[in-house]
Parts: structure tokens; C-alpha cells; sequence
């Protein structure tokens, strides 16, 4: 049995003032039947550390660099992350890769790198609304997929899978259960000619995740938890949330 996951992903939100009101609130409404963490800008990681310090819930970064070291203006490495006691990143999120044309091979090696330093990636996957209407779902994210598969290899089996629908997310429309779990289980058939951990890996859903359509979307069979924008920000949201994942 998979124990679900719930990752808040705050984008680029918050202030201190506010995070600290954020993490306050999540640590009252807690603990839950489920690993639970938040995933926050780059200049608030520490005092993310420090606020949870103790506490069940876990922390990590919205990106990382594929690159190890060196003159790389503005970009964050994953054993900077490791340093800062990081235990997950999100890699590939449909922001990154539309605003910043991010690869499908750049997402693989930034997957690469995360994991030597013992981080754990958050690998996001999902189509536009083009892709969903042109029939091209299946192909787009099992495109997306493959590449990490092929970088990562034996260590595929380490990362956590986000389906994220393009087309859901930020725009209140919501994958219906059924369709979630379809691209789903098509993953999950991918990962199981790849790896044999495949039956352990979580596989998160993150489109329009709310409190009213948590408790139905996590009852599937594939559906592992959930990676959350919006609804992150409020603790009394995100707890409901987490409860349902529980």
C-alpha cells in the first residue's frame, strides 16, 4: 500500500510575514495520515527549515540546476539544496517548460543531478489543451516520461511522478477522476516495463487540486497524493486537503 503524498507548491507567492502565518497554521492543523510537504522560493528555504524543524512536515525547491558548480548567474544547485536539508525538488513543472523552454532532456538531467545529492525529484509530466484535444495525451507524456526513464535508469525507481494536465492548472477546470486515472495508469504501465519499483512509486496528480475534489481524486487506484498550487497558500485548504489524503 502506497502512502499518499501532498506537495505544496507555492510558486512565486509569499512573504515572510505570510509564510510564517502559513506554516504556523499547517503545524497546528497537523499531523496527518500522509507524508506531507511544501515546496517554497529559493530565499525562504531556510526559514522553512527552521520553522519545521521538528516538525512531520517536510520542505524542498520549486527548481534546481542541472549543473553541479560553477559561473551559472542565478541558478541554485542541488547540493545547495542538500545543504539547506531539502528532501524533494519539482523538476519539469508546464511553467518551467513553457516560460523557460525547458527540455525533456534538460527535466531528466535536472532529475540526474537531484538525486546524486540525495534530494528527490518531482517530476512533472502533462499535456496542453492542443495536445488533450489532438488525441496526443498518451504520446506527450509518455515522450516526457521516456526521457527520464533513459537518464535515470536503475534510479528511476527514486523519484516521485506529478501528472500535471496543462489545461488544469490555475484555470479551476479539473481532470474528472476517470481521466486523471487513465494517464495515470498508462504512467504506471511505463514505469513497470522500466523498473520494478514501479508498484511502490508514487505518482501525484496536480491540476486544480481542491478541497471539494481531493477526497474523489486520491481514491484512485494510481492516484498518489497530490501536488498543489493554489489551494497551498491557505492552511485551512491545504489541511482539508491533506486530511483527505489520510
Amino acid at each position: 500500500m502506497r502512502k499518499k503524498l501532498v506537495v505544496g507548491n507555492w510558486k512565486m507567492h509569499g512573504n515572510r510575514s505570510a509564510n510564517a502565518a502559513l506554516l504556523a497554521g499547517l503545524k497546528e492543523a497537523g499531523p496527518w495520515n500522509a507524508d506531507v510537504a511544501v515546496c517554497v522560493p529559493f530565499p525562504y528555504i531556510a526559514e522553512t527549515a527552521l520553522a519545521l524543524t521538528g516538525q512531520a512536515i517536510a520542505f524542498g525547491a520549486q527548481d534546481c540546476s542541472a549543473q553541479e558548480q560553477g559561473a551559472f548567474t542565478g541558478e541554485v544547485s542541488s547540493a545547495m539544496l542538500a545543504d539547506l536539508g531539502c528532501r524533494y525538488v519539482i523538476v519539469g513543472h508546464s511553467e518551467r517548460r513553457a516560460y523557460h523552454h525547458e527540455s525533456d532532456q534538460l527535466v531528466a538531467d535536472k532529475a540526474k543531478a537531484a538525486l546524486a545529492h540525495g534530494v528527490t525529484p518531482i517530476v512533472c509530466v502533462g499535456e496542453t489543451l492542443a495536445e488533450r484535444e489532438a488525441g496526443q495525451t498518451e504520446l506527450v507524456v509518455k515522450r516526457q516520461l521516456a526521457a527520464v526513464i533513459h537518464t535515470l535508469t536503475h534510479c528511476i525507481g527514486e523519484i516521485v511522478l506529478a501528472y500535471e494536465p496543462v489545461w488544469a492548472i490555475g484555470t479551476g477546470l479539473t481532470a474528472s477522476p476517470e481521466q486523471a486515472q487513465a494517464v495515470h495508469a498508462v504512467l504506471r504501465k511505463q514505469l513497470q516495463a522500466a523498473t520494478q519499483k514501479a508498484d511502490a512509486m508514487r505518482i501525484l496528480y496536480g491540476g486544480s487540486v481542491k478541497p471539494d475534489n481531493a477526497a474523489q481524486l486520491f481514491a484512485c487506484a494510481d492516484i498518489d497524493g497530490g501536488l498543489i498550487g493554489g489551494a497551498a497558500l491557505k492552511a485551512a485548504d491545504f489541511s482539508v486537503i491533506c486530511r483527505a489524503a489520510s
